[in-house]
C-alpha cells in the first residue's frame, strides 16, 4: 500500500516550489506571531540548505518519504531539529501545499512554453514575409481549389497558433493564484496574511474559497485542454507538411536532421519528426480526457483521486515543450521548392475567377457560375487548358466574353484580387504578418 500511495517518484520534480512555499508560509506565521522570528530564521536557513542539497543532487530520499512535502520536512528536522521543524506545518494542510506547488510549477512552465511558442511564430512570420512571392495550389477536400500564396498557407497555421498563445496567456492568469492559507478545507485559524504569501511567491492573487481550493484541479485541466487544442493544431500543420513533402507533391523537403531512413529500403526519406508531432495529439487528448473522468464524480474537497493529476500535468508540459522545439527546427530548416508549387497549379483552378470576371460585367453570380462550368467542361472535352480556348469558343458559350478575359487566367492576378483583410493578396498577407508581429514583439 505504501508504494501504491506514494507520489515522491514524480512530485520530487517540484522540490523548489515546495521549499519556497514553505518559507513563505513560515514567514506569514512569524508575522502573525505563531512562531518567533528566531524560529522562522532557523526554518528558512534550514530549508535553503535542503534546497541546495536538491540542486547539488545530494538529497537522499528515504523509504518513508511518501511525497515531496514529507521528504523536505523530514530533512529539515534533521538539519535544524524536530522541535523547530515541527512548527513549519502549523495551520497548513498538504491539501493546500500540493496545490501551491502545482500552481507555482505549472505557472513557470507556462512562461517557458509561451517563450517557445513566440519563437516558433517568429520563424513562421519571417519565412512568410521572405517567401511571399511563391504561389501554390490551395486545397479543399484535398482537391486543388484556388491558387494561394505559400505565405498565406503559413499564416493560416500561424493564425491558429496565435489563438493558442492567447489562450495560454488566459490559462496562466487562472493558474497564477495562491491557495496558501486555505487549510485542509475550512481556512486558516491563525489570521495569516494570504495576500502577503501570494506576493512573495509571485502570484497575481489568491483563490476565492477554501473548500474549492483543496479540490480544484481546473487549473491543470485547463492546461491539458489547451495542450489538446495546441497539439491538434500542430498535428494538422504537420499533416500538411507530410503531404507536401511526398514525392507526389515535392513542395518542400525536410532537413536530414528531422528525417529518418528505412532499415530495408535505401531510397526512403521519412518525415518521422512530423509523424511524431501528429501522433502526440492523441496522447495529449487522452491525458485531458482521463483527468476529467477522474474528477467528474468526486465529492467536495480533497480526495486522493486528485493525485492522478500529477503525471498528466508533468507529461503534458514536457510534450508541449518538446513539440515546440521540434516544430521550430522543422520550419526553420525546411527547404521550399516554389517551382514544384507552380507546376502543380492548373488553369481550371481559375474557374471561379472566370465567374467573378463575369460578375464584374454585370452577370448574376449563379449564372456566371454555370457559364464558367461550361468553360471548364469545354476545355476538358477538347483536352486543352482553359486559357488556350479562343475568344470565339468562349463567346460561343456566352457573348459577354471579351478579349480582356485573358486577365482572369493569370495566377498572380487571381491571388492579388483576394485583397480583403485576411485574404491571399500580397497586401493582405503583409497585414496579417504586421498584426502578428505586433503581438510577438
Amino acid at each position: 500500500m505504501y508504494k501504491y500511495n506514494a507520489s515522491i517518484g514524480y512530485d520530487k520534480a517540484l522540490y523548489k516550489e515546495d521549499i519556497l512555499g514553505s518559507i513563505a508560509f513560515a514567514r506569514a506565521n512569524s508575522k502573525a506571531g505563531i512562531i518567533s522570528e528566531e524560529e522562522f530564521q532557523a526554518i528558512e536557513h534550514g530549508l535553503l540548505q535542503v534546497l541546495e542539497e536538491w540542486k547539488q543532487g545530494t538529497f537522499a530520499i528515504m523509504p518513508n518519504d511518501e511525497d515531496i512535502h514529507t521528504a523536505n520536512e523530514r530533512r529539515l528536522g534533521e538539519v535544524i531539529g524536530k522541535d523547530i521543524a515541527g512548527k513549519l506545518h502549523t495551520g497548513r494542510s498538504r491539501n493546500e501545499q500540493v496545490v501551491c506547488d502545482m500552481r507555482m510549477w505549472l505557472r513557470d512552465r507556462i512562461r517557458e512554453i509561451d517563450s517557445l511558442l513566440v519563437a516558433f511564430l517568429k520563424v513562421i512570420v519571417t519565412r512568410a514575409e521572405s517567401e511571399i512571392d511563391y504561389i501554390m495550389p490551395g486545397y479543399t477536400h484535398l482537391q486543388r481549389a484556388q491558387p494561394v500564396r505559400w505565405a498565406q498557407w503559413m499564416m493560416s497555421h500561424a493564425a491558429a497558433f496565435k489563438q493558442d498563445l492567447e489562450r495560454l496567456r488566459q490559462v496562466f492568469e487562472r493558474v497564477n493564484l495562491s491557495p496558501l492559507g486555505c487549510g485542509a478545507l475550512a481556512g486558516n485559524p491563525f489570521g495569516i496574511d494570504r495576500n502577503m504569501i501570494a506576493e512573495e511567491l509571485g502570484f497575481s492573487g489568491i483563490t476565492l474559497n477554501s473548500m474549492n481550493t483543496s479540490a480544484d484541479r481546473d487549473f491543470i485541466i485547463e492546461f491539458l485542454v489547451w495542450n489538446s487544442i495546441f497539439t491538434n493544431h500542430v498535428s494538422r500543420w504537420a499533416e500538411d507538411l507530410i503531404i507536401y513533402s511526398t514525392s507526389e507533391f515535392s513542395f518542400v523537403r525536410l532537413a536530414d536532421a528531422y528525417c529518418t531512413g528505412s532499415s530495408l529500403m535505401p531510397n526512403k526519406f521519412n518525415g518521422d519528426s512530423l509523424e511524431l508531432l501528429r501522433g502526440k495529439s492523441g496522447r495529449a487528448f487522452g491525458q485531458m480526457a482521463g483527468l476529467m473522468m477522474t474528477v467528474k464524480g468526486l465529492p467536495s474537497c480533497y480526495n486522493k483521486d486528485l493525485q492522478e493529476g500529477w503525471e498528466p500535468m508533468l507529461d503534458s508540459v514536457q510534450t508541449a515543450s518538446d513539440n515546440l522545439g521540434i516544430a521550430n527546427g522543422v520550419i526553420a530548416t525546411l527547404k521550399v521548392r516554389p517551382e514544384r508549387m507552380l507546376a502543380a497549379l492548373d488553369k481550371t483552378m481559375l474557374a471561379t475567377d472566370v465567374a467573378e470576371w463575369l460578375v464584374r460585367k454585370g452577370c448574376p453570380f449563379r449564372e456566371a457560375h454555370h457559364i464558367s462550368g461550361r468553360v471548364v467542361a469545354l476545355s476538358e472535352k477538347l483536352e486543352v487548358s482553359m486559357d488556350t480556348l479562343t475568344l470565339e469558343q468562349l463567346q460561343a458559350i456566352d457573348s459577354r466574353f471579351t478579349a480582356d478575359i485573358a486577365e482572369a487566367f493569370e495566377y498572380e492576378t487571381s491571388v492579388e484580387l483576394k485583397s480583403s483583410q485576411g485574404g491571399t493578396s500580397r497586401s493582405s498577407v503583409l497585414e496579417q504578418i504586421q498584426v502578428l508581429r505586433a503581438m510577438l514583439d
